[in-house]
């Protein structure tokens, strides 16, 4: 019990020194709990890049907001592991929903129109044709992340270890560059 108590402390130390930006705590925190959070998360969705996905969630939603963790209720762990829960359950729901909605599409035999799909695909070509612009004219730093997330695949933990970089310094460059692209591509849309 004391020493639960005395990691309660030191995790709520930790959390406080988050609310000030202090990444050092925060990375603190995610080597701490990250392997049980995605031990739950991976029971719960039975895949290993989704446990990952919804752990980086989790942890992202701390850094972004630390005030969201409140003390008088319960401590550091039970709020995560709580947070990681919830994650986990609205994507299993998520996906159960999808499933049945395509059964349910299945069952009508409705013929695709091939002028759509035409359509569709040129859309599509185009599309990625201005993305991979606008990636050319943001941060190179920034540009990178998008690629290896989005073109190679990779979770930001995989990315944060292979450029050697803190996960959090992934997480500002995936959330700054997918601002920008965003911003680009709505001004060249409009």
């Amino acid at each position: 019990m004391i020493v639960r108590d005395l990691e309660d402390a030191r995790d709520r130390d930790l959390v406080r020194r988050v609310v000030g930006g202090d990444e050092t705590a925060y990375r603190a925190l995610f080597v701490r709990y990250a392997p049980l959070a995605k031990g739950l998360a991976f029971r719960m969705v039975r895949q290993q890049f989704l446990a990952e996905e919804i752990v980086q969630e989790a942890f992202l939603a701390l850094w972004r907001d630390p005030g969201q963790y409140r003390e008088e209720r319960g401590s550091f762990r039970a709020w995560l592991m709580s947070t990681v829960h919830h994650r986990a359950v609205d994507l299993v729901r998520r996906e159960e929903a999808q499933r049945r909605r395509s059964r349910e599409q299945g069952m009508e035999s409705v013929v695709e129109d091939i002028g759509a799909a035409v359509v569709e695909e040129v859309d599509l070509a185009e599309s990625r044709e201005r993305v991979r612009e606008a990636l050319r004219d943001i941060p190179v730093e920034q540009a990178r992340v998008l690629e290896m997330m989005y073109f190679e695949g990779k979770t930001q933990t995989t990315i944060a270890e292979e450029l050697d970089l803190p996960l959090g310094t992934v997480k500002s460059r995936t959330l700054l560059g997918m601002r920008r692209l965003r911003t680009m591509l709505l001004e060249a849309s409009g």
